[in-house]
């Protein structure tokens, strides 16, 4: 599991307003944290690094985070 300080995120899309459903953050290591749903690995026929998860998330979020991120670097 990677450390990082929740200082460092920024919240860049979310589903809802309460903070407990799937969200994009970007940190400041210029890397994003996704919150979504646990996938069980195992059962989606996945093999994974120790450190790893699988994270489900709603295709608009990630469509809305990718125009958002398209707009701020102008293209």
């Amino acid at each position: 599991m990677k450390n990082i300080d929740a200082s460092a995120l920024t919240l860049l899309a979310t589903t809802c307003a309460s903070g407990t459903c799937p969200t994009i953050f970007k940190s400041d290591r210029g890397t994003y944290v996704i919150q979504g749903y646990a996938v069980n690995a195992a059962q989606a026929g996945v093999t994974l690094a120790h450190d790893e998860l699988l994270i489900e998330i709603p295709s608009e979020l990630l469509a809305g985070i990718v125009a958002q991120e398209t707009a701020a670097s102008g293209n």
